[in-house]
Formats: C-alpha cells, sequence, structure tokens
C-alpha cells in the first residue's frame, strides 16, 4: 500500500531492554532483533516506512524508524505487533507525532 494523503507520520524510538544493548546481546535477542528487522522491511516494502535502523548514540545505543499510519489505532497495533515487543523481552517504544509529515520522495508503485 502506498501512503496518500490523510496519512499520519511518526518517528519511533525502540529503547533496549538496558543501558548495555546491544554490547552484551543474548542470541535470543539477535534473533528477535532480525525478526524484528524482518517486521520493519515488510512495512516498507509497502510504502508505509521511509527509514529505519540502529543509532550509535555514545549515551547509549537505541533504533529509530519514521512510520507512516492511517491512524493512532494502526500506529498502536504496528507497536504491539514487532516480534521484540510480542516476545516481552523488555524492548519499548517511544513514537512521537511528526506534525507535517515526512519529507521524502514518492514510493515507487509496484
Amino acid at each position: 500500500m502506498v501512503t496518500g494523503a490523510g496519512m499520519k507520520t511518526f518517528f519511533c524510538r525502540l529503547l533496549p531492554p538496558r543501558a548495555s544493548f546491544p554490547a552484551d546481546i543474548t542470541p535470543e535477542e539477535m534473533l528477535l532483533m532480525q525478526q524484528h528487522a524482518q517486521y520493519w522491511r515488510g512495512w516498507m516494502e509497502h510504502g508505509r516506512v521511509v527509514a529505519f535502523g540502529p543509532v550509535a548514540d555514545p549515551r547509549g545505543s537505541y533504533g529509530i524508524g519514521i512510520l507512516e499510519v492511517e491512524d493512532d489505532a494502526e500506529l498502536q497495533r504496528f507497536i504491539a505487533n514487532d516480534p521484540v515487543i510480542l516476545a516481552g523481552r523488555g524492548f519499548s517504544y517511544e513514537a512521537h507525532p511528526m506534525p507535517r509529515g515526512a519529507v521524502h520522495r514518492p514510493f515507487a508503485t509496484a
């Protein structure tokens, strides 16, 4: 689905389960992060994700993503269905609206 008028844009920040992450990532967490990346890629392929990836902040690593959704309920479903959240391993999200949306070239249509 290619996004259009009326979509809401959110800056999403994935917070790790502990300050030492990812330096001490466990094999289970590595698998979860791979599933998490696949999840975001799937939404990107449908034109709903502008960008996503890890941030190597010297104060502590985290992940970011810019997501376009139809409404707040879709944002909450997206977050709730991320494999790292479903696993209940201490990851959490912050999501903040981008009032004017994301500025980007139009996504390619299939």
